[in-house]
């Protein structure tokens, strides 16, 4: 099978969890000891055959280094559970734009080093699938980037929570030049929106009148930050609109980030609280804390995703994949809950279902 050629737009701690998860992950077998993947093979697709030609970034550090240098650079702080070899692929600098404001430049260093042309950088690479992991608020930068992939030929997983794959005119443009969008809005592999909707579907299907409900996360690193300051009430509608799918009528609901602590690097803390109602009108309420670290989370997402949209690519798809889209990300085009979304990837996966 032919490789996956990738590029990577923002090499911070969610691209450092990618770029090693396919190191860690380069020999791992259907049979084996799979911990933290979700499928070794994808429709045929093994994670070794992911290989990564380009990547854009604007910190000083990141930018002219080795990629298998810069996903440990500064303010990078995740864990390191892979020794990733020299991968070629030189960091290059994309245009700012609104991906690094006053806050984040209190942790992020802008390179002076002169911006490449995005477009012809990427035909150049010969990339084929563009990973966006810009910070949350970037709405500009990510445009940027999802035009600029209209114009190279290369399909684009919008990570971010910015209306790209869930937007009509996003999905007509990439159809139209028979290109796959995936997004938006990166679901982590157990982060707290998933388990907070798998928690409200159980109780949904145990015949609980959930009443109300609430997560709040606490964290470090450059995406809390930026989650908490400046993109706090899109992330919290992202959220709050995630979790509602799983619950088949309206109550009060409300997700989202309540503080940003720097001590706490790439962890990340969520409370959860929810309210309801049981036999014979009951009262019943589940109160839980959960720790994580964040940017490992991401990996088998996304892993996941480029495997899904290069099979679109091999499958001629275009437009938006309502399945691969639904399964991992908060806000995908065709909303729905998380056991129908893991059931579209599973016929996506047989030829049973078209997207």
């Amino acid at each position: 099978m032919n490789g996956i050629k990738v590029g990577i737009v923002g090499v911070g701690n969610c691209a450092s969890a990618l770029v090693q998860g396919v190191e860690y992950y380069k020999d791992a077998k259907a049979n084996g000891d799979l911990v933290g993947l979700n499928h070794s093979d994808f429709a045929g697709f093994h994670v070794r055959d992911i290989q990564f030609v380009a990547a854009f970034d604007v910190a000083e550090g990141k930018v002219g280094a080795d990629l298998s240098d810069a996903i440990f650079a500064h303010p990078n702080n995740v864990m390191r559970f892979a020794d990733v070899p020299k991968t070629g692929v030189k960091v290059l600098k994309g245009p700012v734009h609104d991906g690094v404001d006053d806050i984040l430049r209190a942790l992020v260093k802008v390179s002076d080093s002169t911006e490449v042309d995005v477009v012809k950088a990427l035909k150049d690479s010969a990339c084929e699938i563009v990973v966006n992991l810009l910070p949350g608020s970037a709405e500009e930068a990510t445009k940027f980037y999802a035009n600029a992939c209209l114009e190279a030929g290369c399909a684009f997983i919008n990570g971010a929570p910015i209306p790209i794959a869930s937007d009509q005119e996003w999905s007509k443009k990439y159809s139209e030049k028979g290109l796959p969008l995936v997004g938006d809005d990166i679901q982590d592999q157990l982060g707290s929106t998933v388990l907070h909707r798998n928690l409200l579907q159980l109780l949904v299907a145990r015949g609980v009148k959930v009443d109300k409900s609430y997560q709040l996360d606490v964290g470090g690193g450059a995406e809390s930050l930026d989650s908490h300051y400046r993109g706090r009430m899109r992330k919290r509608g992202v959220k709050s609109g995630a979790i509602s799918q799983d619950l088949p009528y309206d109550a009060p609901l409300v997700a989202g980030s309540s503080d940003y602590v720097p001590f706490m690097d790439n962890s990340r803390e969520s409370y959860f609280y929810i309210l309801g109602r049981q036999f014979g009108g009951a009262p019943i309420k589940v109160d839980i804390r959960m720790e994580v670290t964040d940017g490992p989370n991401a990996g088998p997402i996304l892993i996941d995703a480029i495997r899904g949209a290069k099979l679109a690519l091999k499958r001629e798809l275009s437009g938006s994949l309502e399945s691969i889209s639904a399964y991992g990300f908060k806000m995908p085009p065709t909303p729905t809950t998380m056991y129908k979304a893991e059931r579209w990837v599973e016929e996506f996966l047989l030829g049973k279902r078209k997207l």
